[in-house]
């Protein structure tokens, strides 16, 4: 039976637990939540195509951007072209699977813009070419069209056994490493361990036990991320009033605002990458209906599509087609 996120209560951890581990959000993580491949799939979004170009950019090393451009060949996100007078040379090239993330990339633009570190790498400003004005993202939701907030869904959590199943068996083709704690992309501060702990504490998960049972991560991993996040303004660290001994944490602004990436990777995963349903349900109260993110122009109101934004950078502009 499928249980009911009420804020203010105990979570049942252990389906919080198994909630978490069969959730599109982590399955899709371990595909694509490690720094440099978020960089790099930002990247194509805003024009870079060349080996040359993400490495000069992202200072990132040859051998891991060549695992990475591989990698979303593979899974089919971009296209590789070589160039028929020079061989040697190619580019990549988003594919119509590649599309499919810019919602969640509208929603990394969003977040940089007011917690990112490293501005001057994103598009200062997006136009909607449609109605020819510049926009801010807009997170609505495709039944009703209502803007929507972390606050306007209610969470239920349904497992997915199948999921669950595969979740010892899945290993991720690029690990995060210590030295992916800085960021996942373009001064994003956030990681895959991140990301789940946000998550869970969304889900009511507020004590350093709660979050170590829920994520099965180890204690001295968890400090650490428990810390660098406190230190950077992604969660807040409170003394608990009913028992001085422990600490409580809660999101922040700059973590709230994450969410709305969380539930459009979420559905990206789920629709497009695993096919299957998430654990973690969102109902939008507003119309009671289950909440699929829909992105806006918060020009004119119509969906937004890659093809047609246009954006500018400190030197060239770039339309997204």
């Amino acid at each position: 039976m499928p249980g009911t996120v009420t804020p203010g209560f105990a979570p049942d951890l252990d389906r919080t637990r198994d909630a978490i581990a069969s959730s599109t959000l982590s399955h899709g993580l371990m595909v694509l939540g490690d720094r440099w491949t978020t960089a790099v799939l930002l990247g194509a979004f805003t024009g870079v195509q060349k080996f040359e170009d993400w490495q000069s950019q992202l200072g990132i090393p040859r051998s891991t951007l060549t695992d990475r451009l591989k990698k979303l060949v593979a899974l089919d996100l971009l296209r590789q072209r070589v160039y028929q007078q020079r061989p040697q040379r190619c580019a990549y090239h988003l594919t119509q699977a590649g599309l499919k993330l810019y919602d969640q990339v509208l929603m990394i633009w969003m977040w940089e813009k007011r917690w990112g570190s490293r501005k001057g790498m994103l598009p200062a400003k997006l136009t909607h070419l449609p109605c020819g004005h510049h926009f801010v993202p807009v997170l609505a939701c495709s039944a009703c069209h209502h803007k929507t907030g972390m606050n306007d869904l209610q969470l239920t959590l349904k497992i997915n056994h199948k999921l669950l199943g595969t979740q010892g068996k899945t290993v991720r083709s690029s690990r995060v490493s210590g030295s992916d704690e800085a960021g996942m992309g373009l001064g994003l501060r956030v990681d895959r361990w991140s990301l789940l702990i946000i998550n869970a504490v969304i889900l009511g998960c507020h004590y350093f036990d709660q979050l170590a049972y829920v994520l099965g991560i180890a204690s001295s991993v968890l400090s650490r991320r428990l810390s660098g996040m406190v230190d950077t303004n992604l969660l807040l660290c409170q003394q608990d009033q009913s028992d001085t001994r422990r600490n409580i944490y809660r999101l922040t602004p700059a973590s709230r605002d994450l969410f709305a990436y969380l539930v459009c990777f979420s559905t990206w995963a789920s629709r497009d990458h695993l096919h299957q349903p998430s654990s973690i349900r969102p109902i939008h109260k507003h119309c009671g209906q289950a909440f699929v993110p829909q992105v806006l122009c918060s020009a004119c109101g119509d969906p937004v599509k890659p093809w047609e934004v246009s954006f500018d950078l400190p030197t060239k502009t770039f339309v997204t087609a």
